[in-house]
């Protein structure tokens, strides 16, 4: 499904750019996860969204990554207002320029490193030798070149969170959201995924980590605070004064 050409543009250099975003849940009482979220991202970035529970980090997250709508407010991804795209053109808009890592991983068990990676390409109609190659370069960009043919059951939590960031990767998204992707993890892992992180970021990916751990956070070069529903502070050097 094509995208729609005429729909609105964010200002130059802009992956994604999030206006006055608000997202009520209707239920009894309703729940005002966002209550006026403005954030814009730009090509290159790397940065964190920390916050308590219930601060609305998911919801944004949900709401950046066109998982759900907003209920007021405006979301444009890659060029594309979101309120403008119907939801199969939503589909599209997620398979071509936005690329998710979730804590729990999401791989197919019964499937090689190899061809859970490849799957991140379905909805391109590239063909499976094709998908295959690419997310062999991908799994190469992320220190797994000798494990292509292990099938996740026999892979480390460390390694399956590579595997994971690889597909997010594979399809070269404008933007990966990563929803806190060492929650699962022990220490030493958790730090050798941020580095990775850090290393692709070096390499000109895009990319924002949900995460409630601060150290993490504060390795970022940006760290956006939310409280209430709303953006509590934005440091663009990561620093915490």
């Amino acid at each position: 499904m094509a995208l729609d050409p005429g729909t609105p543009a964010a200002p130059p250099g802009l992956v994604l750019s999030i206006q006055d975003v608000t997202k009520v849940y209707p239920t009894e009482p309703p729940v005002h996860a966002l209550a006026g979220v403005s954030l814009d991202v730009a090509a290159g970035e790397l940065l964190a969204v920390v916050g308590p529970s219930g601060s609305g980090k998911s919801t944004l997250l949900h709401v950046m990554g066109t998982l759900d709508r907003p209920t007021s407010g405006d979301v444009v991804v890659a060029g594309h207002s979101v309120n403008a795209l119907t939801d199969r053109q939503l589909s599209s808009l997620r398979a071509r320029h936005i690329g998710f890592v979730f804590q729990q991983f999401h791989l197919l068990n019964g499937y090689t490193a190899l061809d859970n990676v490849a799957d991140g390409l379905l909805y391109t109609g590239m063909g499976l030798y094709d998908r295959r190659e690419l997310a062999a370069m991908a799994l190469d960009r992320v220190g797994l070149r000798q494990r292509l043919s292990h099938t996740a059951t026999k892979l480390s939590g460390g390694e399956k969170q590579r595997v994971a960031i690889a597909r997010a990767l594979v399809g070269r998204p404008a933007i990966v959201l990563a929803d806190e992707p060492t929650g699962n993890l022990d220490t030493k892992t958790s730090d050798s995924i941020v580095e990775l992180v850090e290393e692709l970021h070096a390499e000109g990916a895009t990319i924002v980590v949900i995460t409630h751990n601060s150290e993490i956070a504060s390795r970022f070069p940006r760290t956006v605070a939310l409280r209430d529903g709303l953006i509590e502070s934005d440091n663009p050097t990561g620093s915490r004064t």
